[in-house]
């Protein structure tokens, strides 16, 4: 089976080649990846498939619309803005899943808007396929604003944090 960093890396790989579709099999697991026609698959039995979408990289717009009206409601011209402020860092979904704030219902958050992050501090989770992704910040500042809301799908390459670096 593979590990979640091993997929992470084959996605970017892809996504940033010329390849459009790029099939890997070892031990009786394989990866299948298209771009165009937006399919992952992992086989672990002969008979077992399990297939999820995948959205390019080029297109992490599209997804985030749907949620948009109701972030206006809230806080349009923060949001607006922040969004879009070149000096902010976007912690991105690596994979399409289910995002979670806490690693259990009756926990608090991993983080919140004003904390201070590093480079490995978990933010949250992303869960695909029964298994929970831990997600870290990748760069040290902090937390400017939390972009999805708990339990919400998220999109390969979906922003989930804006983070202000140091």
């Amino acid at each position: 089976m593979f590990k979640i960093q091993e997929i992470r890396e084959i996605i970017k790989l892809v996504d940033s080649s010329s390849i459009d579709e790029f099939v890997y099999e070892v031990d009786g697991a394989k990866v299948k990846l298209k771009k165009n026609g937006v399919v992952v698959t992992e086989t672990v039995a002969p008979k077992k498939e399990v297939v999820a979408p995948v959205v390019q990289q080029s297109a992490p717009a599209a997804p985030v619309a749907p949620a948009a009206p109701a972030k206006a409601e809230e806080a349009p011209a923060a949001s607006a803005t922040t969004a879009n402020d070149p000096s902010l860092h976007k912690v991105v979904s690596p994979m399409v899943g289910t995002f979670y704030q806490a690693p259990n219902p009756d926990s608090p958050a991993y983080v919140k808007v004003g904390d201070k992050v590093g480079n490995e501090t978990i933010v949250c989770i992303v869960e695909a396929m029964k298994l929970f992704n831990e997600i870290e910040a990748e760069v040290q500042g902090e937390i400017v604003e939390v972009l999805v809301k708990d339990g919400e799908l998220v999109e390969y390459g979906q922003p989930l944090f804006l983070v202000k670096a140091e």
